[in-house]
């Protein structure tokens, strides 16, 4: 099996690399130019059996400044990535993100969930969740959320966990949302159950691919510093506190019961948290 990886220096697709190995057919931008098809027709050549797309424009704030480019990559992109998959008759893997939903349920979103997205990120990743459940009939769209993985997030610096680290380390005060509620998700753990979805051949369609349980910023920080034995003062804030561009979902807690009733099974994300701490070597 010959997997393409699009964006494969990222958080998740560094990943996805390791864990497909030699199966792997890693894609950098310098690679392959998704919002060109020209550029996208290189997979022609390569030829392979899936196509896992984990290009994407997601700094929210800075989507809200340029909704162009956003659309350009997030959802013309998925559509090119889609065409040139029907074409060559690859399985197509779009990752998509918890930000479709507006963040008004109370519970966990399930997959059956109307989307209604309320920044230019999230409506853009709706796009393309569209244009590749439309453009090729061998897909998945995959939502995942809140990453954290040891290759860190392109352009954004490194990952929440990290900057969270820094900032104790350096003596700024640690200020986190108490009222905004996501569900963190381990790359290294994400790609091997996509590995597994790929093997199982399970349904085409969508599925959110999230470590269990939900958390806010703040429970998830003081998590951090619990497990890391370290005392560190933590002020709880409100979302409205920090004055951010784009309006973010105050709950967007994933339902991974879909994927798990096919017996694919995640680790709650505390659990993967420390996992991640370990592999980072801040713990043993």
């Amino acid at each position: 099996m010959k997997v393409a990886i699009i964006g494969s220096t990222g958080q998740l697709g560094s990943d996805l690399k390791r864990v497909f190995n030699e199966e792997a057919q890693p894609l950098t931008h310098s690679d392959i130019e998704i919002t060109d098809m020209e550029s996208c027709k290189k997979l022609k050549q390569l030829n392979p059996d899936v196509i896992i797309n984990c290009a994407a424009f997601h700094k929210v704030d800075a989507c809200e400044d340029d909704p162009e480019k956003t659309f350009k990559v997030n959802s013309l992109g998925a559509k090119n990535i889609a065409k040139i998959a029907s074409k060559i008759g690859a399985l197509n893997i779009y990752i998509s993100t918890d930000y479709v939903f507006d963040g008004h349920k109370k519970g966990y979103y399930t997959e059956e969930d109307i989307q209604n997205p309320i920044n230019v990120y999230g409506i853009s990743k709706f796009i393309g969740e569209i244009f590749t459940k439309n453009y090729s009939d061998k897909h998945y769209n995959l939502r995942v959320a809140s990453l954290f993985g040891v290759k860190g997030a392109s352009g954004k610096g490194g990952n929440f966990i990290e900057t969270m680290i820094n900032k104790a380390n350096s003596g700024e005060n640690v200020r986190v949302i108490d009222d905004m509620f996501r569900s963190p998700t381990y790359t290294l753990e994400c790609s091997y159950k996509i590995r597994e979805l790929i093997n199982n051949d399970l349904p085409y369609g969508t599925y959110h691919l999230t470590n269990s349980g939900r958390c806010s910023w703040y429970e998830f920080t003081k998590t951090i510093f619990s497990l890391l034995n370290k005392e560190v003062n933590i002020e709880a804030i409100k979302t409205n506190d920090l004055n951010m561009k784009a309006a973010r979902p105050l709950n967007s807690s994933l339902s991974n019961k879909k994927i798990k009733s096919f017996n694919i099974q995640f680790h709650d994300w505390k659990s993967a948290l420390k996992k991640y701490l370990i592999e980072k070597g801040h713990v043993k």
